[in-house]
């Protein structure tokens, strides 16, 4: 039998979790941040920011340690020269942690969240509260759920708790 008509098929597209972007006045910014609530990887990457933004705090204690017991000079404008170290490391800081936190928000997910405003010396204590209360907990009952559907679908009466 040969009939030219096309079949379609695809995947479902459950458990996504989408939040909504909005401005400081609660407007929609008409951006998303969205997680696959079911990807295998998802507890993975939240795991691994932990762990770097960790060592990236590490590392700026580290520095600012290093820099304070060097011997300080006039700088080259206003600020002394371990100011000036300080502060390039600050901003170092700052961009490494945007780029961790891009690895679990999503491309430029830092970026929508600030919504074409600057980075500020609050952001990124607003983003671990967002993720803390908003994220986070959605994440741990998904993965429960699907914990739940695993053993479901491949125990049977013969092996009950293969999983556990």
């Amino acid at each position: 039998m040969t009939d030219n008509t096309v079949q379609k098929i695809g995947l479902k597209n459950e458990n996504i979790l989408k939040l909504e972007i909005v401005d400081e006045k609660g407007n929609s910014t008409g951006e998303y941040l969205e997680f696959d609530l079911e990807d295998i990887e998802l507890p993975f990457k939240y795991q691994e920011i932990i762990e770097r933004l960790k060592k990236s705090r590490q590392n700026l204690k580290n520095q600012f340690a290093i820099i304070e017991k060097k011997q300080d000079h006039k700088g080259n404008k206003l600020m002394s020269s371990n100011e000036e170290e300080k502060l390039k490391a600050l901003n170092n800081f700052y961009k490494e942690q945007v780029e961790i936190y891009n690895i679990f928000l999503g491309e430029n997910g830092v970026q929508k969240l600030l919504n074409g405003r600057k980075l500020r010396w609050t952001t990124l204590s607003e983003i671990d509260e967002l993720i803390e209360k908003q994220i986070a907990p959605q994440l741990n009952v998904t993965m429960d759920d699907i914990t739940k559907k695993i053993k479901s679908k491949y125990s049977n009466k013969k092996e009950d708790n293969v999983l556990e």
